[in-house]
């Protein structure tokens, strides 16, 4: 049974992070296929190859973005997008939701934003609990005002940050939370490790030797070792 046991979590460990992997990779490929079906039938892969090539979708959905790209980069392509913009804009309901979208992504795709390029240390969801946090901006306006009027702080001077707390082992999810500034640790790793760090659930240990899983039982034998009888 010991041997038993030690066969079937040495091969889970093997498997499950490759069927994951595989899965999402599968998913990503689906998705992307999908954007084959804006092409007229007769200029579809599928119509004269006579069969369905997986991937191909990827291939044109990163030419339709590169070209994309290239179109509003010279000053004919940024004239478009202007006129685009201001086209939307003045969609009643349209202009609402786009404009919203458009401020979200500005500020995680441009290179000169901060959102999400910071990892920060907070105390969350009460004083003495601790967790990782991203930095994505700052509040301003009545909020900030509010803010700095609430007690236990040094007045209209205070700064504050807007941060996003991820739930984990899903960090797509999760809390917009504003703090002062003073309060949040600015951490030395990136985002990625960050990242790691909360999808493996605290598993994985950034800055340790080769990133090294924890290992539980060492854990729990130091623990048991440092409690006195």
């Amino acid at each position: 049974m010991p041997s038993l046991r030690k066969w079937l979590l040495a091969g889970l460990l093997v498997l499950v992070p490759l069927i994951i992997t595989l899965w999402v990779l599968d998913w990503v490929v689906t998705t992307l296929d999908q954007t084959l079906h804006i092409l007229p039938v007769d200029w579809q892969p599928d119509h004269f190859l006579g069969m369905h090539v997986p991937g191909l979708g990827v291939v044109f959905a990163f030419a339709v973005v590169l070209s994309i790209g290239a179109l509003a980069s010279n000053i004919i392509g940024n004239k478009l997008v202007h006129w685009w913009h201001a086209l939307l804009h003045r969609i009643p309901v349209v202009r609402s939701i786009y404009s919203g979208v458009k401020q979200v992504s500005d500020t995680l795709f441009s290179e000169k934003g901060n959102a999400f390029r910071k990892a920060l240390l907070v105390q969350w969801p009460h004083e003495g609990m601790w967790t990782i946090a991203f930095l994505t901006g700052a509040p301003a306006g009545d909020v900030l005002r509010q803010l700095q009027l609430q007690p236990g702080g040094a007045g209209p001077q205070d700064e504050f940050f807007s941060v996003f707390v991820p739930t984990t082992p899903n960090p797509t999810g999760g809390y917009c939370v504003l703090v002062r500034k003073s309060a949040c640790v600015e951490l030395q790793m990136s985002v990625d490790a960050a990242l790691t760090y909360i999808v493996s659930m605290g598993v994985i240990v950034p800055g340790g030797p080769n990133n090294a899983p924890i290992q539980v039982a060492q854990l729990v034998s130091a623990s048991a070792t440092n409690t006195p009888s």
